[in-house]
């Protein structure tokens, strides 16, 4: 994100013929399936069905000239695709690890102008980059079973806002996320795994709402602009609620409001939020999952459930 426009959002959102979040609809997206029975054979399927939609979504995109989407869909069909639908905004999801075995799932969400097309380009800063990296972490941190224990969700379920939109300072967009994954974590609890959420930036807007008696363990924001809460008490959870910021994130201007439909309300970051901070380290609003970081590392530790390691 190009964060030095992101403090004048509020001003650009409230100044637009002072419209409030209700006034806006909800853009039309792809609404992600429900998740197969958690089964190699279930999983395989949806696999091979879902890297077949993949490869020929990537040709319409190649033939008609959209060589970034193309270029993000021809690697994301080589990958195990929890789902995919690309109309409207489009929606997808890649996992890295065996979801029939793993006794631990993190699953990243991502936050504004995040999209089918972006989905790699980025690298770390992006779904499909970022799980990679929390991938390669894991089994640096735990080289006997990490892959084994440990599974990786890359989760773009829900249209994402333009930055430069009335949409990024309300919680329109983060509703719908919220209701679509919620389904994919209750059967991820029901098949008896720990599900970690890693929420970065609008990301942790859809897990702030998602929140309210979510069977999770962990809940770790970074790079918010605040969960659409005012505490911890406030998410009505029983997990570990994790708050991280670097020191050069410009998302600290962000203001804190919760005012006519606009804003999430408090910072995460205060100590009167009772969120768990995490050591992260000085660098942007996109460094946050970046190899060698503290921040990855700590972001990996409370994927694998590791959360004396957690550095403060």
């Amino acid at each position: 994100m190009k964060l030095r426009y992101l403090a004048a959002a509020p001003l650009v959102a409230a100044a637009m013929l002072g419209t409030t979040a209700a006034a806006w609809p909800a853009t039309p997206a792809a609404v992600p399936p429900p998740p197969p029975a958690l089964t190699a054979s279930a999983l395989s399927a949806r696999y091979t069905a879902d890297a077949k939609a993949v490869t020929t979504a990537g040709q319409n995109a190649a033939r008609d000239g959209n060589k970034q989407l193309a270029s993000a869909l021809a690697t994301l069909s080589k990958g195990h695709v929890l789902f995919f639908n690309p109309n409207g905004a489009g929606v997808a999801a890649m996992v890295i690890g065996n979801l029939a075995t793993a006794n631990r799932v993190a699953i990243l969400v991502p936050g504004a102008d995040t999209t089918l097309a972006t989905f790699f380009s980025r690298g770390p800063d992006s779904p499909g980059g970022g799980a990679q990296a929390l991938a390669r972490e894991a089994r640096k941190l735990e080289p006997e079973d990490a892959g084994e224990r440990l599974a990786i969700i890359a989760w773009l379920g829900y249209p994402t806002p333009a930055l430069l939109s009335p949409a990024v300072m309300t919680s329109g967009d983060a509703g719908q996320g919220a209701r679509a994954l919620r389904p994919l974590v209750t059967a991820l609890a029901g098949h008896g795994d720990q599900v970690a959420l890693l929420c970065h930036s609008y990301g942790s807007v859809v897990c702030g709402l998602a929140a309210p008696h979510l069977p999770v363990t962990d809940i770790a924001v970074f790079g918010s602009p605040g969960l659409d809460a005012n505490s911890v008490a406030a998410l009505h959870t029983r997990a570990r609620v994790w708050a991280g910021r670097e020191s050069g994130d410009s998302i600290m201007y962000v203001p804190h409001i919760h005012l006519l439909g606009l804003g999430f309300g408090a910072d995460p970051m205060s100590n009167g939020f009772g969120a768990r901070v995490f050591a992260t380290g000085d660098s942007g609003h996109s460094g946050y999952l970046d190899p060698g970081s503290a921040s990855l590392r700590n972001l990996t530790d409370i994927a694998l459930g590791n959360t004396a390691a957690v550095t403060r």
